[in-house]
């Protein structure tokens, strides 16, 4: 029977909380449902070979659990000091009879994003999906307080980092590859706190409907995920400010399902993206939002 999507997941308020950035989901009350005991997976990736960004995490460990589920050898990049969520995700890939490679690093670092791709495919013995998940999200009130080193930082992260990931993988990628981009309900109606956050967000919606034009050719297909208000570390590390944790996600009727997503709640739309269902799918963004204007 159907689930009421109302009370499907976790709907009380959440404790204040707060970690340094970037957050370990480990240490999270309540931690995300990323679906380590709910998501069954049907075969739709059989013998794929995926690289995730931010996949320790939130979105990014739904996603890697989801492809393990659905056949997919994974490999999973994310900041050393994630490493205790990272080692917790190898394991669930693993159980599922599938490779796990663990790739951490800074995707600010151009040299690193290269060696990442050059790595994850003699790892994988090839690489045929891009799930770039990894975001950076700091809320800033005023932008008289924003700083040059978050601007850049934050532009590195979520936007830099995809041209050098995806310029590297091109050469590597077969015809029926599949690159996801993860943009925002941000990039479409951005809140006031996340000035460098929501820009950035914009900014992969055009990268992904512009890479898609390019490399349509190629047979190779690039779409985006654009979430709205989602438990995960970004919000408990600074993402929201401490006073907006306890009701976050329940802005209604703003949010008319009245409570925040759970990363497994996206997993679908990865695997779709990912999968031959999607073939004919190129160029789209995604929303998930629980009905959040994203327009």
């Amino acid at each position: 029977m159907p689930e009421n999507p109302l009370e499907k997941y976790y709907n009380q308020d959440y404790p204040k909380q707060y970690q340094n950035p970037p957050g370990i989901q480990k240490e999270m009350d309540p931690q995300p449902d990323c679906g380590e005991k709910s998501y069954k997976g049907s075969g739709q990736l059989e013998g794929r070979k995926a690289l995730i960004t931010g996949g320790d995490s939130g979105i990014g460990r739904a996603t890697a659990i989801a492809y393990a589920r659905e056949g997919a050898d994974v490999a999973l990049n994310y900041l050393p000091v994630e490493e205790p969520d990272a080692l917790e995700v190898k394991e669930l890939i693993e159980q599922e009879g599938r490779k796990a490679v663990l790739l951490p690093g800074d995707l600010r670092d151009e040299e690193f994003c290269r060696s990442l791709v050059q790595d994850a495919v003699k790892e994988l013995d090839g690489l045929d999906i891009l799930a770039l998940v990894a975001g950076e999200q700091q809320a800033v009130q005023d932008i008289e307080d924003l700083t040059t080193d978050q601007i850049l930082s934050t532009f590195q992260t979520n936007v830099f980092s995809l041209y050098w990931v995806v310029q590297e993988a091109i050469p590597h990628l077969p015809e029926g590859s599949s690159i996801i981009t993860t943009s925002s309900v941000e990039g479409y109606n951005p809140s006031p706190m996340l000035l460098d956050y929501g820009a950035t967000k914009s900014a992969i919606v055009g990268f992904t409907k512009a890479l898609s034009k390019q490399v349509a050719s190629k047979g190779i297909r690039v779409n985006s995920v654009a979430p709205g208000p989602f438990w995960s570390p970004l919000q408990i590390s600074g993402g929201q400010p401490q006073e907006n944790i306890p009701k976050f996600g329940q802005e209604t009727p703003a949010a008319p399902l009245g409570r925040a997503g759970q990363p497994v709640e996206l997993s679908g739309i990865y695997v779709f993206l990912a999968s031959e269902q999607a073939s004919y799918v190129t160029g789209h963004v995604y929303s998930a939002t629980g009905g959040l204007n994203a327009n």
